[in-house]
């Protein structure tokens, strides 16, 4: 089968950059992304690509190459359904906040409505790809629900897990570590499978593809989160022996980074973990392990959860109680809330929860980030509920500029790794600042001798 014609529903952190990539390579197969949120689609199609909604680097240049010549964003879901072959489902599958499985669970109702409208929608045979992360065995709902519209429509049901890692995830698209594609063993389930096969291999070696069952597809990518993020809680629970026994965590890291079966990445100590994956996804592995009855294996994994907690909360009490226990009418300046650098996406960020610790405390709290809008981050507080907007309106101030965003602050603290602020004129920000100054680096970017050169009291993580 030749495809010429994809759709992606839902225009977000993965749909739209993984067909934006699929669109460039690809140029002979039409590639349309659709989104109900029209807001969202206005932002792709503006005609300058530096405001489309999403920031990753590279990636407003490939969407100014292949918009309007084969990648189309729409708010047209039906049409682009109709007239697709192969329709990537890329929705969000959040956490349960309610009902049976709340707080662990995947909440597959976005997921559902899709396949619904597939079915109702479609006139010929399609691949139906599952993009969105999901619990194991989903594709079975999927195509339970689209073999019963009884329209006489044959469906094909494929996992392709998507393994990006924000701030890269355009070097990630172009030169991927593996693609995986679950499906049927059937012999149309094998058709449809050679069939995203070809789409991926105009760019991708062939030894790169990887084709297993549905099920080993759904479930590696949530172990792939799951092992990322349990190197990462392992470094940081090692940060805090390091700082009660007087060793460094960096040298510990390199040093065990060294050894060939263990490797150097996913080793940087800081204050926690963010994102839309990993949490979610542990959460998800440890709600399926709990409903097969596999308790110690749900412990263990919840545990990584645990202790990321741990670390944001234990960077928050740090920063009260080396500001003499009361941070009360005090000016502290987040660098950074973005959960990493390279993203404007703040899902899960541990600057969310720490300001949310500190706002407790009645601390005035200044926020600079270069990617991330005001009205984001009061979005991101309001969200948890702790108070009303308007307090946390009261308590937040963001600035543009981040050296006046540090001016008269008490103390710095770092929540974001961006590049930009080891470069940063730290002695006019020194003298700017009331004193003591501190500076509570939470992802040890900054070169800790020199600041104390200059007069800071600080701090980093692990040492």
């Amino acid at each position: 089968m030749e495809i010429t014609k994809i759709c992606c529903i839902g225009a977000g952190y993965v749909g739209g950059p993984t067909m934006a990539v699929i669109a460039q390579k690809c140029p002979h197969i039409q590639v349309t992304v659709v989104d109900l949120n029209e807001e969202r689609i206005a932002a792709w199609n503006d005609p300058n690509t530096d405001n489309i909604p999403i920031y990753e680097p590279g990636l407003s240049e490939i969407v100014a190459t292949a918009r309007g010549r084969n990648l189309f964003f729409s708010t047209a879901v039906e049409q682009a359904i109709d007239e697709a072959q192969i329709i990537f489902i890329s929705v969000n599958t959040p956490t349960k906040t309610y009902g049976k499985g709340k707080g662990m669970a995947a909440d597959l109702k976005y997921i559902e409505l899709c396949a619904r409208q597939i079915a109702r929608v479609a006139k010929d045979n399609k691949i139906v790809v599952e993009k969105s992360t999901l619990p194991v065995r989903t594709a079975e709902a999927i195509k339970s629900i689209l073999d019963h519209t009884g329209n006489g429509v044959q469906f094909q049901i494929l996992s392709n897990p998507e393994f990006l890692a924000e701030g890269t995830a355009v070097t990630d698209l172009l030169q991927p570590d593996r693609i995986l594609i679950g499906g049927d063993a059937t012999p149309e389930g094998k058709k449809a499978m050679e069939a995203l096969v070809q789409v991926y291999s105009n760019w991708v070696p062939l030894e790169k593809i990887l084709t297993t069952n549905v099920w080993s597809s759904e479930l590696s990518k949530l172990t792939a989160n799951a092992f990322l993020a349990q190197r990462i809680s392992s470094v940081n629970a090692m940060s805090e022996l390091c700082e009660k026994t007087g060793a460094d965590i960096n040298e510990v890291a390199k040093a065990i980074g060294m050894d060939s079966r263990i490797g150097p990445k996913f080793l940087k100590a800081s204050v926690g973990f963010g994102g839309s994956c990993f949490q979610k996804d542990i959460l998800n592995l440890v709600y399926i392990a709990k409903s097969y009855g596999l308790h110690e294996v749900a412990d263990y994994w919840e545990q990584v959860i645990i202790m990321n907690d741990h670390q944001k909360r234990r960077f928050s009490n740090g920063i009260v109680q080396t500001l003499y226990n009361t941070v009360s009418d005090k000016k502290i300046t987040f660098l950074g809330w973005a959960f990493k650098k390279d993203t404007n996406d703040t899902r899960e960020s541990a600057a969310i929860f720490v300001a949310d610790d500190l706002i407790n405390e009645h601390a005035k709290i200044a926020v600079y980030d270069p990617k991330v809008s005001s009205k984001k981050i009061l979005e991101d507080l309001n969200y948890l509920e702790t108070r009303s907007p308007e307090q946390n309106s009261e308590c937040v101030t963001t600035f543009s500029n981040p050296y006046e965003a540090c001016a008269n602050a008490h103390a710095v603290a770092i929540l974001t790794e961006w590049d930009e602020f080891a470069n940063y004129d730290w002695q006019k920000i020194f003298e700017g600042m009331q004193k003591p100054a501190f500076i509570f680096d939470g992802r040890n970017v900054l070169d800790a001798a020199q600041l104390r050169a200059i007069g800071f009291v600080y701090q980093g993580i692990g040492s």
